[in-house]
């Protein structure tokens, strides 16, 4: 996408060291999302190195100087999904790709989590990138992946917040459950997410 410079965390491990990744680490703000802020700054180093998870930076030119206007962080998990939540065409894509358990009466379904997706309130950095534009980076970067591996669906899990919901909504997502929150995510309001999943055409 012209005008950004998206870097993996584990490319800049590799070239600056921790010490002066954590620098650029230390001036994200995320006032709106503690767990947003929390995970970049405390996290996403170490599942980086464990291959749990992969953070990808994105920068953006101001004051001529490249500044981090924000990050997302993909990952591979399971998830499942009952008939009762999906509509006669949903389950029919999701349907190549899952495995039906008995026992649960649900799909298990294997695909990329979104993990992780904030701007940058630093400085007023998070004015030089819109939802949209970081959003659809992720989504890119999960499209370039299934070319090589397969794959059609990617999901997320957020907070049950309408500015939210009505966000991923309208990028193409469908709700179709919700998971209790793990004990690590504190920083989370509620005792649950709401998920949602994309069919990539």
């Amino acid at each position: 996408m012209d005008g950004f410079i998206k870097v993996s965390v584990k490319k800049l491990l590799d070239q600056i060291g921790e010490e002066k990744l954590r620098k650029i680490l230390s001036d994200f703000s995320c006032p709106l999302n503690p767990d947003i802020e929390d995970f970049l700054k405390n996290k996403a180093i170490g599942f980086e190195r464990q291959g749990i998870s992969a953070t990808h930076l994105v920068f953006t030119a101001c004051k001529e100087e490249n500044v981090l206007a924000g990050y997302y962080t993909l990952a591979i998990k399971s998830f499942n999904i009952t008939t009762a939540d999906m509509s006669n065409t949903m389950r029919k894509r999701v349907n190549k790709f899952a495995t039906y358990d008995n026992d649960l009466k649900a799909y298990i379904l294997p695909a990329p989590l979104i993990a992780q997706l904030g701007k940058n309130y630093f400085n007023g950095y998070n004015k030089l990138i819109s939802g949209n534009d970081l959003l659809a980076m992720a989504i890119e970067d999960i499209g370039i992946t299934q070319q090589i591996i397969g794959g059609k669906i990617v999901y997320l899990e957020c907070e049950d917040k309408p500015r939210l919901i009505e966000f991923y909504s309208n990028n193409g997502f469908y709700r179709f459950g919700e998971r209790k929150r793990d004990n690590d995510e504190e920083n989370i309001s509620e005792n649950y997410l709401i998920q949602m999943l994309r069919y990539l055409n």
